[in-house]
């Protein structure tokens, strides 16, 4: 195996190879307005540094979310751009779930949330690293405060609003090391990924005025 991970969800852009056993090459930048400058030169710098093509590939992860809607379509385009080119599989991933596989919280539950913008977060809860307990969901951190206020919080959702998530652990964004390891340990394990389509939880922030106008000529 020769696994591609890489997630745009975040502000990270970040990217991994994983060669069945372990993480072979890895790059992440935190930059939320360059998703698609810097996604391409990245996916160039982890195969030169484990000096192989792009079609050595066999098998692509990709952050599925949830995640504001420009920066995830860049990392999901892309993904499934690889895997016509290549003829390989494209695998999904939740974004927080990569998140919780990475952090360094021994045991659960405990929570996971990303910014989401808006005064909002993207979260989850986990009894563990690799166990989801509930669907990711988008809320204002005031709303959810009673429920996970006295849980530890990984992400940098959580340290945005330390009233409600008053004990924060790392990591602070999602790396495509932590993607790609949890992706290829459920492989090996015969589980079934979800399809690389978007948890995009809410509307897109650009969206067609209430009153426009037509201007057209008849």
């Amino acid at each position: 195996m020769l696994l591609l991970a890489l997630d745009t969800a975040t502000p990270a852009v970040t990217v991994a190879l994983h060669d069945g056993e372990a993480v072979i090459a890895s790059s992440s930048q935190v930059d939320a307005r360059r998703h698609g400058e810097l996604l391409l030169p990245a996916v160039d710098r982890v195969l030169a540094e484990a000096g192989l093509k792009l079609d050595a590939v066999t098998a692509i992860a990709v952050g599925i979310g949830p995640g504001p809607y420009t920066g995830l379509r860049v990392g999901l385009m892309t993904a499934d751009t690889f895997g016509l080119a290549l003829g390989v599989p494209v695998h999904g991933v939740c974004t927080l779930d990569a998140l919780a596989y990475a952090s360094d919280i021994e045991k659960g539950p405990f929570v996971v949330a990303t910014d989401a913008r808006r005064k909002e977060v993207y979260w989850a809860e986990f009894a563990d690293s690799r166990t989801r307990l509930t669907d990711p969901a988008v809320d204002r951190p005031a709303d959810i405060a009673d429920r996970v206020a006295d849980l530890p919080a990984v992400g940098a959702g959580a340290l945005l609003y330390p009233d409600t998530f008053p004990n924060v652990h790392g990591p602070e964004h999602v790396s495509a090391a932590g993607l790609a390891s949890l992706a290829a340990e459920r492989l090996a394990a015969g589980e079934e990924l979800p399809a690389p389509r978007p948890l995009y939880l809410r509307r897109p922030d650009a969206q067609v005025p209430k009153n426009y106008k037509v201007v057209t000529p008849k």
